[in-house]
C-alpha cells in the first residue's frame, strides 16, 4: 500500500507538477490552502505533508505549527517550500517545527529525495518496535523519536512496566490525551496497535534483562509484567524464534547456538 501524502499549494500548476512527479509512488492529496489541508488532516492519515508558505487563508508557517503543536498530528513530517530567497526564510520554516525547507524552483528529484529520507527516518522507529531478534541487543531508546509526546510515551511505558495491566486506556489518562489520539499516534509511529507496541517494548526488555546473568527467567516474566512463565515464554517465542532459556543459552555461547537459533 502506498504512503499517503498531502501537497499545499494555491498554485494549479505547481499542484499538477507535484502531482504527476509523485503520484507514481505515493497516494497524493492536494489542497489549495492551509485551512482546507487542516480539514483534511482531520478525515486522512498522512506520513507526509508538503506545504507552500505563501497560501491564502492559512499559510504554510502557521499550519505547520499549527499541525507540530497539536500532539495528534505532530509526529507527521512536514516540508515548507518558499519562493523567498536566502535563510531567512528557511529559518522561519525550521522554528515554525518544519521537517524541512526547499526554496522554489527547486528540482523534483532533490523533493523526492527529501521525503525518503524523512520517511526513512520514521521507519527507524517502527523498525525498533517490529525487529524480531533480540541477539542484536538494541538500545532501550528508539531511534529518531524527537517528538515530545512518543518520547513521553516510551518512558510511561518503561516506568509502567512491570504493571500487568496496562494498556492504552492507562496510558491515555496518564498523558491526558484522548485515547483514539493516542491510538493513531502509536499507529503511525510504530505500524502496531497500542496492545502491541506494549507487548513488543516488554519482550525487548525482557531480552536486556535475560542477558544479565543475575535474573532468572521467572523474575524477568515478573519484572516486565507477564502474569506467568508460561505467558511469558509463549509470547517471547513468538516475537524472537527462540525460547528464553536458548536466548540465555545463546548469550553465554553464541557459537554452539548460532546455527540453531539465527
Amino acid at each position: 500500500m502506498k504512503d499517503s501524502l498531502l501537497i499545499v499549494d494555491d498554485d494549479p500548476d505547481m499542484l499538477q507538477l507535484l502531482y504527476g512527479e509523485l503520484a507514481t509512488d505515493y497516494l497524493v492529496f492536494t489542497a489549495e490552502n492551509g485551512q482546507r489541508a487542516l480539514e483534511i488532516i482531520a478525515d486522512h492519515p498522512f506520513r507526509i505533508i508538503i506545504a507552500a508558505i505563501q497560501t491564502p487563508v492559512v499559510n504554510g508557517y502557521d499550519l505547520c505549527l499549527q499541525l507540530k503543536t497539536n500532539p495528534q498530528y505532530a509526529h507527521i513530517p512536514v516540508i515548507l517550500l518558499t519562493g523567498r530567497k536566502g535563510l531567512q526564510s528557511q529559518l522561519d520554516g525550521l522554528k515554525a517545527g518544519a521537517d524541512a525547507c526547499i526554496e522554489k524552483p527547486f528540482s523534483c528529484e532533490l523533493l523526492k529525495v527529501q521525503i525518503s529520507s524523512l520517511l526513512n527516518n520514521r521507519n527507524k522507529v517502527r523498525a525498533y518496535y517490529t525487529q524480531q531478534s533480540p541477539a542484536h541487543s538494541p538500545a532501550m531508546t528508539p531511534p529518531g523519536t524527537e517528538d515530545p509526546l512518543l518520547c513521553t510515551l516510551h518512558k510511561l511505558i518503561m516506568d509502567n512496566i512491570e504493571n500487568t495491566e496496562m494498556d492504552i486506556d492507562l496510558l491515555a489518562r496518564l498523558m491526558n490525551i484522548s485515547r483514539p489520539t493516542l491510538y493513531r499516534k502509536i499507529k503511525a509511529q510504530s505500524a502496531l496497535t497500542p496492545n502491541e507496541l506494549v507487548m513488543a517494548t516488554r519482550l525487548t526488555k525482557a531480552a536486556e534483562l535475560l542477558t544479565n546473568a543475575g535474573y532468572k527467567i521467572y523474575e524477568v516474566a515478573m519484572m516486565t509484567g507477564f502474569n506467568s512463565q508460561s505467558s511469558f515464554g509463549k509470547a517471547f517465542l513468538k516475537q524472537f524464534k527462540m525460547t528464553p532459556t536458548a536466548f540465555q543459552q545463546l548469550k553465554k555461547a553464541p557459537g554452539k547456538l548460532r546455527t540453531r537459533y539465527l
